[in-house]
């Protein structure tokens, strides 16, 4: 039995100022988070008027990969459901089901592990099927890709673009960014010895990928957009704290590389295009932001590489010898066994 259509699962983001807090009630929904927390943030997205950028990149990025379907006559209608905002995935899935769909292909916008980055997926999956309920679809998850090589050499000539942008990109300092999580949540994977496949280790190895190939020898990994109450650990530092870091050290110019992004979430727009450029203008360092691959014609290439995997059975291409990790069937837990949820600190 072969597929009948490929749904595009992705976070969400409001598209007007009268979305932003019923988008960011739903995202935080279940975990108290207080309201005047809810305002500070709400204030990033009305710096932008009140729009996320994030549906728009998702449908351009739909509208490669059909083409590129269409290209090698794999006939997959594609369909967009989002977890936090319009087009929900719920309702998506009840469309998918009315038009006749019973077996599909699901890509999640994260290359990683992790819960967030997939486990949530699969929940996200499993709360859809049982909202349609009987006759809803079977769907199957697409893998992790964070090694994929379409992912390192569409990053890597990211980072030789940024780099030339400098004056004196001889004495820059590259830095890979990826969103942070609580340290709990990352060590919640176990050891790699026991099968431990940590969201950290699949960014510094991404880091390490996309580094090589763009010939760069000496970088740093760094983290943002940590939230929750400071008593919390998340993984560290901070880009911002790092930049100061590395002006410390004398280091003239920063190219930062947001490694743990497939598109230019919001957070990409105000912690790295807002803040830490800031940042480093007032330290007098020269910034250089490297692009995120979904609008690069290899990153639709890429998707069409992962059904093809499914339709066709093409081998997978990695460029790591990290385990194949986050496919999975109507969202039951992945084998390897990397995406625990851990338990959420209050406070």
């Amino acid at each position: 039995m072969g597929y009948d259509a490929l749904l595009w699962l992705s976070f969400g983001g409001p598209e007007g100022p009268d979305e932003v807090m019923p988008f960011l009630e739903n995202v935080t929904r279940g975990r108290g988070v207080p309201r005047e927390r809810l305002e500070e943030v709400a204030v990033h997205y009305r710096h932008f008027g009140g729009v996320s950028p994030i549906n728009r990149l998702n449908r351009e990025a739909i509208a490669a990969v059909e083409a590129e379907l269409a290209a090698v006559d794999i006939d997959l209608p594609v369909y967009f459901g989002n977890r936090n905002w319009d087009p929900m995935v719920e309702v998506t899935l009840a469309r998918m089901t009315a038009d006749g769909v019973r077996r599909a292909l699901v890509f999640p916008t994260s290359a990683y592990g992790g819960y967030s980055a997939c486990r949530q997926y699969d929940e996200d999956i499993a709360r859809a099927r049982t909202s349609v309920g009987d006759g809803a679809p079977e769907l199957t998850k697409l893998r992790q890709f964070f090694d994929h090589p379409l992912f390192v050499a569409a990053f890597a000539d990211a980072v030789r673009a940024a780099l030339a942008e400098l004056d004196d990109p001889a004495g820059a300092r590259v830095v890979f960014v990826a969103h942070s999580v609580p340290a709990s949540a990352d060590a919640a994977a176990g050891p790699p010895e026991e099968g431990g496949h940590r969201y950290s280790r699949q960014i510094a190895e991404a880091a390490r990928l996309v580094a090589t190939e763009a010939g760069v020898a000496e970088y740093d990994v760094v983290w943002q957009s940590r939230s929750g109450p400071p008593s919390v650990p998340w993984l560290e530092p901070d880009i911002v704290d790092h930049i100061d870091a590395l002006h410390g050290k004398g280091v003239p110019a920063v190219v930062v590389c947001p490694v743990g992004f497939v598109s230019d979430h919001l957070e990409v727009l105000w912690d790295l295009d807002n803040e830490a450029r800031e940042r480093a203008e007032e330290l007098g360092m020269g910034f250089a932001r490297a692009a995120t691959p979904n609008a690069d014609p290899r990153f639709a290439r890429l998707v069409v590489e992962l059904v093809r995997e499914h339709t066709e059975g093409s081998p997978a291409r990695k460029c790591s010898a990290f385990p194949s990790a986050g496919c999975t069937v109507n969202g039951a837990p992945c084998a390897v066994g990397c995406c625990a949820p851990a338990t959420r600190p209050r406070g």
